[in-house]
């Protein structure tokens, strides 16, 4: 009898990863597309994964987009500013090929690659950051991702901005300068006309800039949730000195008030990267897929 394989998806705004597994994770087949249109990406999705018997399927995928197993419109895209994907809806694309889907947003499912096998493992309590075309957080406790009536949306939380030292004013369509209008990669391209390690040697005030915003949201998530951890990843945490400009404001905006030896001096064990670095993702995807299959490590 073949060993029983699952598919996974890591649904992004510019591309989706599209991968078949073992159950124990190794990856036989993997291919990356274009995001165009639902139209176009989802017969091309189905058609890779129709290749294979699949036991289960696993989604992370960016949103807004409703995770409710008990809604009737699980799986679907909402408010979603992506032109045209409002209203798509995963399972119509997937439900023909007979395994069981569980979908969960793109952060979240990087947060659960990291608890299990990265920078995340022997958390019980993660906040992984994304920070690139837009800013997501998804928070786990004990593997299982935090929510309430819908996933969280933290990256429109709003940081203090000032006017005088950042006259932008964010291109959020929604909020305007939200986290994610004032420090994803399109609006450091809409403010600076490049991307941020692109001209940070020119540009000596832009990494505090941005770090600045992305450190009162870390505090934000310490006085929140507590995590045993945070973890930044996402195109835009790669440049030079971001990270760290992010620890050292971060510490200094906490003031010494959290007290725990999980803050270590300078946040370095504290704030880190993601240890699985591009494959954070799809990782995570593909523990979906293995708990839809009945076969998950939660």
């Amino acid at each position: 009898m073949n060993e029983p394989l699952i598919g996974a998806v890591e649904a992004g705004g510019t591309k989706f990863v599209l991968a078949v597994a073992r159950m124990d994770g190794t990856i036989v087949e993997r291919v990356r597309m274009d995001t165009r249109t639902p139209t176009e990406t989802f017969p091309e999705m189905a058609a890779f994964f129709a290749q294979h018997d699949l036991a289960g399927i696993g989604i992370a995928s960016f949103g807004p987009i409703d995770i409710d197993p008990a809604s009737p419109a699980y799986g679907t895209f909402t408010t979603t500013p992506k032109p045209g994907w409002s209203g798509a809806r995963f399972h119509d694309a997937l439900g023909g090929l007979g395994a069981p889907i569980l979908v969960d947003t793109d952060v979240n499912g990087a947060a659960l690659g990291e608890w299990l096998s990265g920078a995340g493992q022997g958390c019980e309590t993660l906040a992984y950051t994304t920070v690139g075309t837009g800013i997501g957080t998804g928070v786990l406790h004990k593997g299982a991702s935090r929510g309430g009536i819908s996933h969280l949306e933290a990256g429109h939380i709003r940081p203090p901005r000032d006017p005088a030292r950042d006259p932008f004013t964010g291109r959020c369509p929604f909020h305007g300068d939200c986290l994610e209008g004032l420090a994803s990669g399109p609006a450091i391209s809409d403010r600076w006309g490049a991307s941020l390690d692109e001209f940070s040697a020119s540009e000596p005030d832009a990494v505090p800039l941005i770090a600045s915003y992305l450190a009162d949201f870390a505090v934000t998530l310490v006085l929140m949730h507590m995590p045993d951890r945070l973890i930044f990843g996402g195109g835009v945490m790669k440049a030079p000195g971001l990270l760290g400009s992010l620890r050292q404001q971060a510490e200094a905006r906490l003031e010494g008030y959290v007290q725990h030896p999980r803050l270590d001096p300078g946040l370095a064990t504290y704030i880190t990267a993601p240890g699985l670095g591009d494959d954070a993702g799809i990782t995570g995807a593909l523990e979906l897929a293995r708990r839809a299959s009945g076969q998950g490590r939660d």
